[in-house]
């Protein structure tokens, strides 16, 4: 491991227009660590991922990757230099093969040890569905599709956005398996989750946001769920 942070956030503000959506957060993320990222909708989530990302209107703060300012580069740039995002919503082009869909992240991103071997391995039920259209899979196969493809792009860092939302328990658990084999690889994982519980039960530490600021973080076996639950609602 480096002696710098994987991800270092620096008094990020973010707008919306004139709606200020993230308030001065700071946040870190080492190599091998994952950091959930809680909070009630509106709470300035997604938001911060997508400033990440090269995605949103960052007025103030710094956005650092082992050192590097990320806010000059474009999404393009920002993941060939190891940033991925698993988007709320998965966006897979529709008309489009699974195969067709992860060969956009190996296309797009670095090449490493993670291949499509890797990422068939990880979810066999990809490479029996591997010439259907994406339009026809289930939420759960969509999903899997949306995180093999992330990952072929060989992130450090690996960004996922509500990949449980709407999905069978049954598959939430194999997708959360998955990102437990990811973390001992060395990359970084932060968790954007309603799901409080499913989220912190996987978390190394977790930062908590009401209304764009960060109103607790810790280590969640150090955190009691009321004192959680306290800082999630503002109450």
């Amino acid at each position: 491991m480096t002696n710098l942070p994987l991800l270092e956030i620096g008094k990020l503000s973010v707008f919306y227009d004139q709606l200020r959506a993230v308030r001065e957060v700071d946040l870190r993320v080492g190599e091998g660590e994952v950091v959930s990222i809680i909070g009630a909708n509106g709470a300035g989530k997604s938001s911060l991922m997508k400033a990440i990302v090269g995605q949103a209107d960052i007025r103030s703060g710094s956005v650092l990757l082992r050192g590097m300012d990320l806010r000059a580069l474009r999404t393009p740039e920002i993941v060939r230099k190891g940033v991925a995002l698993v988007p709320e919503g998965r966006r897979l082009f529709p008309s489009l093969s699974v195969m067709e869909n992860l060969h956009i992240g190996w296309e797009l991103g670095r090449k490493g040890g993670i291949d499509m071997a890797q990422v068939l391995a990880w979810f066999p039920a990809l490479a029996e569905l591997r010439d259907r259209k994406a339009r026809a899979l289930s939420g759960g196969q969509q999903q899997m599709v949306a995180l093999g493809r992330a990952l072929l792009t060989n992130p450090s860092l690996l960004l996922c956005d509500e990949i449980s939302l709407g999905l069978a328990p049954v598959i939430v658990n194999q997708l959360y398996e998955t990102l437990l084999s990811i973390k001992q690889l060395g990359i970084g994982i932060v968790i954007v989750e309603q799901d409080v519980t499913r989220s912190l039960a996987v978390a190394d530490r977790f930062y908590c946001l009401l209304e764009g600021a960060v109103s607790l973080t810790g280590r969640p076996a150090g955190t009691n769920r009321e004192t959680v639950m306290q800082h999630y609602f503002g109450v």
